[in-house]
């Protein structure tokens, strides 16, 4: 049966259509696993170059080994190549967004978890971190590599060969002949250690300290010497003095005992009237330190007139005038008392240094005399009657016996 040709194109374009989808949908999921896979080693991830140069890489060190700081992966091993000094360099792949909390100068571990584990790298935080952080293009020396299981086994074959098998068997039968019957021993000198060690664990940390400072203190120690030296050559002098001193120092140590056992009879035959004497100045005492800063203006006031140069003519400089007269001295209201107190107005007053100008108040006391009795400052009138008509009365006639007899 004929198939007709408009029929026949449209099956035949159906057929390409569908190849072409089914070719399509698997270069798709080719590129969907390849992309995936890429995702996954993380090759469309902005990265950061370091390079790191070791003196070796050491055993099961692989491309896309993590690197690690504190933990937690910052980047991987892009490549591992050898240089012709046999060292190694390491092309580190860094997460940018994780390169400002690292700093510029920390160390790098090359380790790994287990013994026959895979390494990693490890960034190490130093203890004085620097504020710069770690940067793209940094080149980090001195990778500290993990001793591994080969290295153990070579340096072991070395010792072993250098060793005499005979002389080994001799040396671990004496040491087993030594040992035998002393377990109980051992196990308790292994105790006493044990509980040693616990005693001093908890010094550890400042026998750390001590060790850390002992390099100071010795260069102290160092520094000072010289005068450590001349010290004890000086003690030394000292010492060679006493001893050719040795009679004289005991006629002192002998004077200076009969002194004190004088004094001792002096001061305990008289020590009642010690005693009376202090309890008498007491009072004084007292009153003298009340009035302290009186005694220092007035002594501190004397000061410039005993130094004040002498004058240039010989003689004595008075100066005279004239004044009011004032009442005269009167029995018994004007008897002398002791009764002024109060406290001392020279701190007050900026004595005994008196500024240009200025005067001292006159401070009135109760000492029995006042020049201002009856407030006359003008000429007086030789009559007790005008007094006592003025003032009242007053009291009797003057002790001066030129005036006795006399009017007021």
């Amino acid at each position: 049966m004929a198939v007709p040709a408009g029929r026949k194109s449209r099956v035949e374009g159906g057929r390409f259509v569908r190849s072409a989808v089914g070719l399509a949908t698997v270069v798709m999921v080719c590129v969907v696993v390849a992309v995936a896979l890429e995702l996954f080693r993380g090759d469309f991830t902005a990265t950061a170059p370091v390079t790191v140069v070791s003196p070796r890489a050491g055993l099961v060190m692989d491309v896309g080994a993590k690197v690690t700081f504190h933990g937690a992966q910052v980047g991987k091993v892009a490549s591992i190549d050898e240089r012709p000094n046999g060292q190694a360099t390491l092309q580190l792949e860094m997460d940018p967004s994780q390169l400002h909390i690292i700093p510029a100068n920390a160390g790098i571990d090359i380790a790994s978890p287990t013994v026959f584990g895979a390494k990693a790298v490890q960034l190490v935080a130093p203890p004085d971190p620097s504020p710069r952080p770690m940067y793209a293009g940094q080149v980090i020396d001195g990778a500290q590599v993990m001793v591994e299981i080969d290295t153990v086994f070579q340096q072991l074959t070395s010792v072993l060969s250098k060793i005499d098998p005979a002389k080994l068997n001799e040396t671990l039968g004496a040491l087993a002949n030594g040992l035998g019957g002393r377990g109980e021993k051992i196990g308790q000198t292994i105790s006493d250690l044990n509980h040693l060690l616990s005693t001093i664990d908890p010094s550890m940390s400042n026998l750390r300290h001590d060790i850390a400072a002992a390099p100071t203190v010795f260069k102290v120690y160092a520094e000072a010497a010289p005068d450590l030296i001349a010290t004890a050559n000086n003690v030394s002098t000292i010492s060679q003095a006493i001893v050719d001193e040795r009679q004289n120092l005991d006629a002192l140590l002998i004077s200076t005992i009969g002194l004190a056992d004088i004094g001792t009879d002096v001061v305990g035959t008289n020590r009642r009237a010690l005693t009376n004497f202090l309890h008498l100045l007491l009072p004084t005492t007292d009153l003298t330190n009340e009035y302290h800063d009186t005694l220092n203006c007035t002594v501190a006031g004397l000061v410039p007139f005993a130094k004040a140069p002498p004058s240039a003519e010989p003689g004595i400089l008075t100066t005279i005038g004239l004044v009011l007269g004032r009442e005269r001295y009167r029995y018994p209201g004007n008897l002398p008392k002791v009764a002024a107190a109060g406290p001392s107005h020279c701190a007050d007053e900026g004595l005994p240094a008196v500024p240009p100008g200025m005067r001292p108040p006159f401070v009135v006391g109760d000492v029995g005399a006042n020049p201002w009795a009856y407030g006359n400052q003008g000429p007086l009138v030789n009559s007790d009657a005008l007094k006592q008509l003025l003032y009242g009365p007053i009291d009797g006639p003057p002790r001066n016996t030129a005036q006795v007899g006399q009017p007021g």
